[in-house]
């Protein structure tokens, strides 16, 4: 049985100690999140989704989140980046990207996931009915920040009907680790966390 994997955020303006809205200990959890992904086996991975937090100055500036946090990601600028590289993954792989305007990637609509070297979108929505509909039930979900956008994402994903697993190594928070999170947001959901508190 295939599982979907969900890197979430993993930007230099969240993982950076200079970055614009640095995640404490998120800077340790790179070099074994790349390792991780260069050990995904194609016959037992059926794609791995990198999101990206998207801002517009003059969008981020009016918004709720902005009340908040400074500004931060602004696409094209290094904060927006990447610190671990897609092509780690193995090509036989498909690798795919999604950008959204807030913390919750399922909270826009008509968001767009991407396949990467591909001029391919699907709607997100549309996206992940087609995973369940192919039978693929598991998702791993790595990334930062553990009480915001990862935490989003497995909401969203529970109420999909998703099992989540979360390798607490390749996640960090800003005020709680993932299994604080885990346990007072899904007492008994279909959510694992893989490993000691970090």
């Amino acid at each position: 049985m295939s599982d979907f994997v969900i890197v979430v955020d993993m930007q230099r303006d969240f993982v950076a100690a200079d970055g614009a809205l640095p995640v404490p200990g998120a800077g340790q959890i790179v070099a074994p999140m790349r390792d991780w992904l260069a050990g995904l086996r194609p016959e037992e991975t059926a794609g791995v989704l990198f999101t990206f937090d998207t801002h517009v100055p003059a969008i981020y500036a009016i918004s709720e989140e902005a009340k908040q946090f400074p500004p931060h990601c602004e696409k094209g600028t290094p904060g927006w980046e990447l610190v671990v590289d897609a092509d780690a993954v193995d090509p036989a792989i498909p690798v795919l990207r999604l950008e959204k305007g807030v913390f919750d990637m399922w909270a826009e609509p008509g968001l767009a996931v991407e396949r990467i070297g591909v001029r391919e979108a699907v709607d997100r929505d549309a996206f992940f009915g087609g995973l369940r509909g192919a039978g693929i039930e598991a998702v791993t979900v790595v990334g930062v920040a553990a009480d915001y956008c990862v935490r989003w994402a497995i909401e969203g994903l529970i109420a999909r009907g998703f099992r989540v697993t979360v390798p607490a190594g390749l996640t960090r928070g800003i005020a709680r680790p993932i299994d604080q999170v885990a346990a007072e947001e899904w007492p008994g959901a279909a959510v694992a966390i893989e490993g000691a508190r970090q």
